[in-house]
């Protein structure tokens, strides 16, 4: 009796074992996503977001985080180890290659589009076209009152992006400084400095005596974009695709990805993608230009 007791506890452990193991089905791990980190500029953000997106879309195992928070973030993020790849509306600074270097970090960069940043105001204002100077003159303070570049009598009020944000650098080397390494022109102190390119649409839609600048991507069509003239006497210009090719509109600048060594792997098999023409058809949707010669470099 005591034997067959046994045996009967015995079964009923073997039955109840068998019945909580998983299956071979179960048991089985589902192959688990490959997931690229993208950070950094706001420019970007939008375009980089209709990639991932479209990329996912196409490669089911592979997972893309995008954020922004600007291209001095993303920068940092590279540098510190924390993306795979950083997004930057300007190239990046020998003093962050010298810190990147110093944490092991080799960045290298790819010409992912090019963009036009645009100078915007309300519908209302009068005023229709700038020189290069002019611009330089009211982000700086010099030229206070619209009236004094043909407008009406009303003061302006100068909006720019924050000083983390890689369209402030451009603007800043570029416009107010009017590429000259040397000058050491600041945004004058009652500038309005916002953190992100929506954020200068709306204040402009707001407010008729507001100028601000962005790029052409952002830019609704209930906004005046202004025609710019590299110089007194030259042609003004409106910012396009056509008129950034053929370099004639004075405010373009490539656009930036950043790796940290010649990209292997997952991330090449996607910024190969970035470089070819379905992708790059999406650059020119949102408002931004192809890559014309599209290539990395140290």
């Amino acid at each position: 009796m005591k034997r067959i007791f046994i045996s009967v506890i015995f079964l009923i452990i073997l039955i109840l074992s068998t019945s909580c193991a998983p299956s071979s089905a179960e048991a089985a791990p589902e192959p688990s996503a490959t997931y690229i980190e993208n950070k950094g500029s706001d420019t970007i953000v939008n375009l980089a977001l209709a990639w991932a997106e479209k990329y996912q879309s196409e490669h089911q195992d592979i997972r893309i985080s995008v954020t922004g928070g600007g291209s001095g973030t993303g920068i940092a993020s590279l540098i510190n180890g924390t993306v795979d790849i950083a997004n930057a509306s300007r190239k990046i600074k020998q003093e962050e290659i010298d810190e990147a270097k110093s944490n092991g970090i080799d960045p290298v960069e790819h010409i992912i589009a090019r963009d036009a940043i645009a100078v915007i105001v309300h519908p209302d204002n009068p005023v229709d076209q700038l020189t290069l100077q002019q611009i330089s003159d009211i982000y700086s303070g010099k030229i206070t009152n619209w009236m004094d570049v043909g407008g009406e009598d009303r003061p302006i009020v100068k909006l720019s992006r924050e000083t983390n944000s890689g369209t402030h650098v451009y603007f800043l080397e570029t416009v107010l400084r009017l590429g000259n390494s040397d000058d050491e022109t600041l945004f004058s102190m009652d500038t309005l400095l916002l953190p992100s390119s929506e954020g200068i649409i709306v204040e402009v839609r707001q407010n008729p005596n507001a100028i601000g600048y962005d790029g052409l991507g952002y830019v609704p069509d209930d906004l005046k974009t202004i025609a710019i003239a590299k110089e007194a006497g030259s042609s003004y210009v409106l910012p396009s695709i056509a008129t950034v090719n053929d370099k004639s509109y004075a405010i373009a600048r490539d656009l930036y990805m950043y790796t940290n060594g010649e990209p292997i792997g997952i991330i090449k098999d996607y910024l190969d993608w970035i470089l070819a023409p379905e992708a790059q058809d999406i650059v020119a949707e949102l408002g931004f230009v192809p890559a014309i010669n599209p290539g990395a470099s140290p």
